[in-house]
């Protein structure tokens, strides 16, 4: 596919990046020739100088002949003309990067439905989406839903001494008398995609397919705190916290904000309505963090600008034993050291932002073979979930999965039939309506038909 991206900051280089690993032909229009030269040096992309919304500089970019057209400047309103232009060229489907919450919903969709928008993603409330999933299940560190929220895909460290630490996934299945499946372990820099004979060992990150009703009590029974966090304290009062503490607050939680800036705590207060306790001071400060209660907290998110601070302050909340850990941390270097270093859960908004485009960009490749519904990233790109319709045409509708030979490094991990949600055995079958998410290492899939091995 032909990708256009307006905007070479974080977001726009993180998108960038993603698109080249798929395979697509990608242009970049940004303002700055700095950027541009940066980006062109770095990737295999074309680079045009321009704000955007200059037709013939969209002209030369082959606007008209885009298959997505995607618009991340840091201006809202850019963003929104240019995905306007870029359709009435010819673009087939636009995204717009929109951040300000005065766009209601009300009025946003008035204005997609005139500008013809395709989409609209605001990085900081996707952000604020996925801590907010981690938060009712602390114990993991990355939470991704299906179908409707019938399945979730739970990532989670082997504890030490944990009733899953040194047990088979087979003797593991045997103890624990509920439904769920191990799709993906990561162990050290290696991916796996796991068999009944696979031992788990202390220090594995693994993901766990469960039903979205079983998730407390598989938790539970692994041996982990299944219990949704309550007394939460948020670093830095930003767009992304406070789409969370708005979250958290209808959710009853008990929300504290620190934020070192009076104006931004003044804007706080206003937009939460003095339903959280907005405290002026240095997030940075152990002093401070330990007069507003960090002993004893359930969770701690850390949501500066600056990836360095959220790391220091989320080590010093590790220090005080509290319960659950988030930072934001932007610089992909940055994140692995720090996880390495024992900071189990961080999240980047340019990359979740990019596994959303991507899975965008996948759906709408219907037009050219692609049949993905629901597309993530897994351990840092080295593995995939997906989500497919199940149509007349597949070749082993209705046959045992036992039956039926997988390429390697693929698992067959949920299927969805009408309002039931099934963790799939052997003897189960693939039906025609069926949803099914399937679990790849190593494949580019865009068709159910790609998870078969094909005899020579």
């Amino acid at each position: 596919m032909k990708v256009i991206i307006v905007g070479g900051g974080k977001v726009g280089k993180t998108i960038i990046q993603s698109m080249l690993k798929e395979k697509h032909e990608v242009v970049l229009i940004d303002n700055d020739p700095d950027v541009v030269g940066n980006v062109t040096n770095l990737y295999d992309v074309m680079g045009i100088c321009a704000n955007g919304t200059e037709y013939e500089k969209l002209l030369e970019a082959g606007a008209d002949k885009a298959d997505l057209f995607i618009s991340v400047t840091g201006s809202d309103e850019l963003n929104m003309l240019s995905c306007f232009a870029a359709k009435k060229i010819g673009a087939h489907h636009t995204v717009a990067r929109v951040r300000n919450s005065e766009y209601n919903t009300a009025s946003w969709g008035f204005m997609k439905r005139q500008l013809e928008i395709s989409m609209a993603v605001n990085p900081e409330k996707l952000a604020a989406e996925a801590i907010y999933d981690i938060l009712k299940l602390p114990s993991a560190t990355k939470v991704e839903s299906f179908t409707a929220r019938s399945f979730e895909m739970i990532e989670i460290t082997v504890k030490k001494g944990s009733a899953i630490d040194g047990i088979t996934l087979i003797g593991l299945r045997k103890r624990f008398n509920e439904k769920f499946l191990v799709c993906v372990v990561q162990r050290e820099d290696e991916v796996f995609i796991p068999n009944g004979t696979f031992k788990l060992l202390s220090g594995d990150k693994i993901g766990v397919m469960v039903t979205n009703d079983d998730a407390h009590s598989i938790l539970k029974n692994f041996g982990y705190a299944a219990k949704e966090a309550k007394d939460i304290m948020l670093v830095g009062a930003s767009k992304t916290a406070l789409y969370l503490a708005d979250m958290l607050l209808k959710g009853r939680s008990s929300v504290k904000i620190i934020e070192k800036d009076p104006e931004i705590c003044e804007e706080a207060c206003e937009k939460l309505s003095s339903r959280a306790t907005i405290v002026c001071g240095d997030g940075m400060s152990q002093e401070t963090l330990l007069e507003e209660g960090i002993n004893g907290l359930d969770a701690l998110v850390a949501l500066t600008d600056r990836d360095e601070e959220n790391i220091l302050i989320s080590f010093y909340a590790l220090s005080r034993k509290v319960k659950k850990v988030i930072a934001k941390v932007n610089r992909n270097e940055l994140s692995s050291i720090s996880e390495n270093l024992g900071l189990e859960t961080t999240f980047s908004p340019k990359n979740i932002v990019a596994d959303i485009l991507v899975r965008y960009a996948r759906a709408i490749g219907n037009s050219i073979g692609s049949k993905v519904e629901t597309f993530y990233s897994l351990f840092g790109g080295n593995a995939e979930a997906l989500e497919f319709n199940v149509e007349q045409n597949f070749e082993y509708a209705g046959v045992p999965l036992k039956e039926i030979e997988l390429k390697s490094g693929i698992l067959i991990a949920g299927i969805t039939r009408g309002n039931e949600a099934l963790i799939p055995g052997g003897d189960d079958c693939i039906c025609v309506g069926d949803k099914v998410i399937v679990i790849a290492k190593g494949e580019r899939l865009c068709d159910l038909s790609d998870i078969l091995k094909r005899r020579l």
